[in-house]
């Protein structure tokens, strides 16, 4: 406006100047003509004051406190909407006055406004109070400018186009009008007396989240409850093993502390933290979930690798790792397996509330062309065994470690030394293993020596094993067992390392026979043990239910599902 103002000639500026000069004096005079015309005594009814200087205040009150009021009169002849004007008198509450055009005896209501609810009694006497019919048309000019104010009040009852908000009756004003104070009030008691009850939430765990944030953030702890809660964890690695997804379980009393906390160490156990009665300690207990057992039968045909085909049966990557370790005992995979060869698994699930939490395998039957194998588990002592009760598991283990490392140096009589370039018999194996490899022991035996060789072996260990074997382990990082102690097949007893006259990482690992060491890759080893008696009647039973399941006949990847009460 100021720019299409200052770039006008100054003579359209001064008549503009005028002509806003002239309006603002009209519409005071309009104005004023129209309230001395109101305040004249025969305009108002009998009993009603003089329109105050307050009239704005007075329809800002009635407007955020009042909804519109219709009336109706028993009378023949056209029907006219009637307009309302209400004015505050001192010493009464707010009052309406109600008037038509077409009756004469117009009828005074009063309106009475509690916790923003009209209430409206009965009418009172129509003959008390009569409109002046020479000012009616001032008056009704009035009446319609001011309701025209108070349409454009805000808080207004009105919508934005002059409407009245919602839907209306034509029946006008019900004297006993419907309000919900005594619902609200009953629902805000019944909810102040429930008595509170904290209910697990779970939490999952985000990027970045440490113990102490979430103990504060989440389980309102302080710093020195989670100090005493850390002393009272079993395992002081228990918060900081979680990782992004992981989960837990707690409670908040009404006061906004952690009631309890639940945590799983695994599927199935975990720990249960719940504050003592003293409201500043903390008690831990174990427990464990129930779990429904459900037996799954897989079958497959070998196309490309042994390992991708048993995937390709539905096997999860633990189960498929199981079986061909299982399997690897008995059938070499490079040389005996071939295209077409068929094999069958029967697996056991644990479930916990729908999810499956661990599995073993319960029994197995590999037939191809070159090999046919069928291997169950034994429930007294948790082993593998053949049909006929023949252990599946050596006596005696090739190697003294899991997986499959490089021979770095194989034994050899006539091998010159590397550092000393000198004919020197190697009468060990060598692995390329890495520095902090897990050693363990390839059969039951007790400790002979654990030591340290500054210019030999380095950190060395020996066991005698029960068949009368003797092996030693040198150039070790760690030693993990001590003299005359008693160690079992698959037990880790030291870790791989440089120490003591080696060229570089790795094990040498020897294997003595009546003192005289020899090739621990080729000699023959001790066979596996067999099953006899009654143990052998227990199992063969069992083994032939397994093995009726198996021979399943079926085209599908899982033959066959069963549950199996807990």
């Amino acid at each position: 406006m100021l720019r299409i103002r200052r770039s006008l000639p100054r003579t359209r500026k001064l008549l503009i100047f005028v002509l806003a000069a002239l309006v603002t004096l009209l519409g005071t005079q309009e104005i004023y003509s129209v309230l001395k015309a109101y305040n004249r005594d025969d305009a108002l009814p009998n009993g009603v004051s003089s329109l105050s200087a307050g009239l704005a205040t007075d329809f800002q009150a009635q407007a955020d406190t009042t909804t519109a009021v219709k009336a109706r009169t028993n009378y023949t002849g056209p029907a006219q909407a009637s307009t309302g004007l209400t004015k505050t008198t001192a010493g009464s509450p707010q009052t309406s006055l109600l008037a038509t055009d077409e009756v004469e005896d117009a009828r005074l209501f009063k309106v009475v406004v509690q916790n923003n609810v009209v209430r409206a009694p009965r009418v009172s006497n129509s003959s008390a109070h009569k409109t002046n019919p020479k000012t009616n048309k001032k008056a009704r000019k009035l009446e319609s400018q001011s309701l025209h104010m108070a349409i454009r009040l805000p808080g207004s009852p009105f919508g934005p186009n002059g409407s009245e908000a919602g839907g209306s009756s034509s029946d006008g004003l019900s004297v006993d009008l419907i309000h919900n104070d005594e619902k609200v009030d009953l629902e805000e008691e019944l909810v102040a007396n429930e008595k509170y009850a904290p209910s697990w939430e779970t939490y999952t765990i985000q990027a970045g989240d440490t113990f102490a944030d979430m103990a504060e953030r989440t389980l309102g702890l302080g710093y020195s409850e989670v100090m005493q809660l850390l002393k009272k964890i079993p395992d002081k690695k228990t918060f900081t093993r979680w990782r992004v997804g992981d989960s837990f379980d707690f409670k908040i009393n009404e006061s906004g502390k952690l009631s309890a906390l639940r945590i799983m160490e695994d599927g199935r156990s975990g720990l249960l933290i719940e504050r003592g009665d003293d409201s500043k300690s903390f008690e831990v207990t174990r427990f464990e979930k129930v779990a429904q057992t459900t037996e799954r039968l897989y079958a497959g045909i070998v196309n490309g690798s042994f390992a991708q085909s048993a995937s390709a049966t539905g096997l999860s990557y633990s189960e498929v790792l199981e079986l061909s370790n299982l399997l690897s005992k008995k059938i070499n995979f490079r040389r005996d397996t071939r295209r077409g060869d068929q094999f069958q698994v029967l697996v056991e699930v644990a479930m916990i509330e729908g999810q499956d939490t661990d599995s073993r395998i319960l029994a197995a039957h590999y037939e191809g062309a070159k090999i046919d194998l069928a291997v169950v588990r034994n429930p007294t002592d948790d082993n593998f065994y053949t049909p006929e009760g023949y252990s599946l598991s050596p006596a005696f283990n090739r190697k003294p470690f899991k997986g499959n490392y490089r021979i770095s140096s194989s034994f050899n009589l006539r091998r010159k030394h590397p550092i000393t370039g000198r004919v020197s018999p190697h009468r060990g194996t060598d692995f390329a293993v890495i520095t902090g490899t897990p050693i363990q022991s390839p059969a039951n035996g007790r400790v002979v020596k654990s030591a340290y060789q500054a210019n030999g072996a380095g950190n060395y260990v020996v066991i005698r094993h029960d068949n009368g074997y003797k092996t030693r382990y040198m150039h070790l990082s760690k030693r993990l067992v001590s003299e005359g102690e008693r160690v079992s097949i698959g037990q880790k007893i030291a870790l791989s390392g440089n120490t003591g006259r080696s060229t570089g990482p790795h094990l040498h690992y020897e294997l003595m026979i009546n003192n005289s060491q020899v090739d621990a890759m080729r000699v023959q080893l001790p066979e596996g043990k067999r099953l006899s008696g009654q143990a052998l009647v227990a199992f063969k039973k069992d083994a032939k239910q397994f093995l009726a399941q198996l021979d399943h006949d079926t085209t599908s990847s899982m033959v066959a599902s069963r549950s199996k009460q807990p």
